[in-house]
């Protein structure tokens, strides 16, 4: 009665604004490959990452116990400069603590072309690695002066 009849024609695909169809064909998404490539990826830089920190954390450990072997070997150095008489030539070792850790220390004292003066060499390991040397010292000890 008083409706207009309707064609039927083929329904039509909606557009974007630039023409092309919205449909579930044309909608970009990411495929299983494309993401198991992606966590793969970042897996790898994940665990290069954990390494690195890894290794920092290994260096500080490592760059204390040297910092610790060096001022016991200075304390060996300071004990000679304040000692009343001039080192004996010839080596020596023994034990001292630093900072909580053990070490050991290896001690050679020789002589110089000055009599009034001899040069020690200090080397200072870990007690558990006797060894593996952390710090080596070499220094010159000055007898009192005589009157």
């Amino acid at each position: 009665p008083g409706a207009p009849a309707r064609r039927d024609r083929p329904a039509q695909p909606r557009r974007r604004r630039g023409g092309q169809p919205l449909s579930r064909a044309g909608a970009r998404g990411f495929t299983l490959i494309e993401i198991l490539v992606a966590l793969a990826i970042v897996a790898v830089a994940l665990a290069a990452g954990m390494r690195a920190l890894a290794q920092s954390a290994d260096g500080a450990g490592t760059l204390k116990a040297r910092t610790l072997a060096m001022w016991v070997a200075q304390n060996r150095l300071a004990e000679a400069e304040f000692a009343r008489d001039l080192p004996a030539t010839g080596s020596r070792s023994g034990e001292a603590s630093q900072g909580g850790s053990a070490f050991v220390w290896r001690e050679s004292v020789g002589a110089t072309p000055n009599p009034a003066f001899r040069r020690l060499d200090i080397e200072v390991a870990e007690a558990a690695a006797p060894d593996y040397v952390l710090a080596r010292l070499t220094g010159y000890v000055a007898g009192a002066p005589r009157r």
